[in-house]
Formats: structure tokens, sequence, C-alpha cells
């Protein structure tokens, strides 16, 4: 992929200290789009940006569990108590437990909640992912699969997703490769990851609904408490946020505009300020929340823009 376009200047003192570059569509309601970036049509790995899709696939497949469980399926989950909770709830409501999870162990996503943690060895369940995996598991359960394999490409639970991605894009998927927490992985470009989201948002389909519904009305499970994807769906009703490793995000109105940006270098430095842009462009503004600022000696000296989407 391209280097891309530059999406956001960090500016000290009036001059630009640094920039970070990358590649942004969004999409109308209507399918037409309102702003391209970079190279939006290149496959990249959108990592858990499209735990949404997944998530559809397994109520597809007979998964049946309450909103905000549906919801932390759908997470990145910052590690909460209440996160762990909820990923247990998964589990045992399907006879199972922590040692069913196949995803890589690990400590809490979020700092505070890392910290809190200390020396204590990490876990699959303390993982951002556990949600998800709990919820791949449990579907495996309903279905009588085989759950040592659940991360196969070849198993039945991931052949479904694919299939849930391939029928909410409209195109085959044709790269596959393995996201951090080891499940499977599928490759799609920015413009036809819109196009999906912006199919699931207005889709008039149940599973959708219910999965989408489930995000909205549970925001601190889908990330946590002070967290971006939490933040901004709090602060605007009906927003649907989530958020993706390598500096992948994905941003969808209730009306069905959908924002998706890739950061080249993979950073997530200067989110918030590329989200408020971004919604900006489209109209919405957001109150309440603080821009990001450059500090030197302990005063602010300067701030992290958007031009290209501010102009």
């Amino acid at each position: 992929m391209e280097q891309g376009e530059i999406l956001l200047e960090v500016l000290r003192n009036e001059m630009v200290e640094s920039v970070h570059a990358g590649h942004l569509f969004i999409l109308g309601s209507d399918r037409n789009p309102i702003l391209s970036l970079g190279d939006v049509d290149s496959p990249i790995y959108p990592r858990s940006a499209v735990k949404s899709i997944q998530a559809s696939a397994m109520v597809r497949a007979g998964l049946k569990v309450s909103s905000k469980e549906l919801a932390l399926i759908c997470a990145s989950h910052a590690g909460s108590s209440a996160h762990l909770d909820v990923a247990r709830s998964i589990l045992s409501g399907s006879g199972l437990d922590e040692s069913a999870l196949k995803n890589t162990p690990d400590k809490p996503l979020d700092p505070i909640e890392r910290a809190a943690w200390g020396d204590k060895a990490p876990t699959s369940l303390a993982a951002n992912c556990s949600g998800k995996h709990a919820g791949m598991v449990a579907t495996c359960k309903v279905n009588g699969w085989n759950l040592a394999s659940y991360k196969s490409p070849s198993h039945p639970l991931q052949i479904a997703i694919k299939s849930e991605f391939e029928m909410l894009s409209g195109e085959a998927i044709t790269k596959v490769g393995v996201d951090g927490c080891g499940a499977p992985l599928f490759a799609i470009s920015l413009s036809c990851l819109a196009s999906a989201i912006r199919n699931l948002l207005l889709s008039n389909d149940p599973v959708h609904q219910e999965v989408v519904n489930a995000c909205r009305t549970n925001p601190v499970m889908v990330s946590g408490t002070g967290r971006l994807p939490t933040l901004l769906m709090e602060k605007i009703d009906g927003l649907f946020v989530k958020d993706g490793a390598e500096g992948v995000m994905l941003i969808g109105t209730r009306s069905g505009e959908v924002i998706v940006w890739k950061m080249s270098d993979g950073s997530q430095r200067g989110a918030m300020t590329l989200a408020l842009a971004s919604l900006s462009h489209l109209g919405i503004k957001v109150e309440g929340i603080e821009r990001e600022v450059v500090l030197g000696g302990g005063e602010v000296v300067g701030e992290i823009c958007a031009s290209k989407l501010c102009s």
C-alpha cells in the first residue's frame, strides 16, 4: 500500500513538527462517495474494526446472548472487571469456561486496567478480543462444531463469517491472514469496507439490527470508559464506532453515512482529531470533547489538526 495523503499535522508553535499519512474514505448513505483521500481501493486488513460482521455471522448461526454480551463480542474491550465478567457470562451460558478460549493471552488493553493487573500473568480472558472468542466457542457449542479448531479458516464457523463478509460487501474475499488474536482476518479495501458497514447499519435483517443495536446501547462494553469509540457513541445518539489495530477506524451514522480510515504508520495518534474533523465534514458537531493538544513546558503550545477535512 502507498503511503497515502497527510491526514494529520502536529503543530508546535505554529510550525508543523510531524505528520501522519493515511487513507480515508467517506461514503454517503446513498452509496455515493463524499470524500476520498489516498488509496481507498487496495486491500487492507481491517483488524478488529469488523467484529460486528463476525458477530453477525455468529448470531445467524444460532448464537443467543444478551444485548450486553453481544456488544462485548463486537468489542476490543479495555479489560475491566465488568468486561471480564460479561465474557465469563457468554462462556458459562454455553456450559464453557476460559479453557475453551484459543485467543492469544494478554494483559488488559487499557493502560489503567493494565497497571491494576500488575504482575499477574497474561490470560486469554483479559485479552481485548476475549468477547469475540467467547462468542465463537459458544457458537460452536450451539452447532456441535469442533471447539479445538474454531480458528481454522476451513472451520464451519470461519466459513460462515467469510460468507457474511461477502454478503455485506458484495465482493469475494480472496486474501486471508491471521489477526493478532489468532483468528482468520479477511483483507478488504476501504471503499468496500465502507459499503459493507453502510449495508450493515441500514439492513432490515433482524440479525444485523440486533448486532448494531447492541453496540449502540452498550457503548462501554464495545470499548471502555473514556476510550474513543465509547466516548463518541455516548456523545452522539445513533453513532456506531469501532477501532482496529494498526490505525484502522470506522464510524457510521444513524442515517448510514460511513467514515473509514487506515493510517499508514499504524498509529492511533490523533484519532479523536480525525474523527471529529470527519464528522464535522458531514455537518455533525461534537461538544464536550477536548482537542488534542501539544505541550511545551507544561503549557499548550500547539495541537494536532486535520487540515484537509477542515478547509
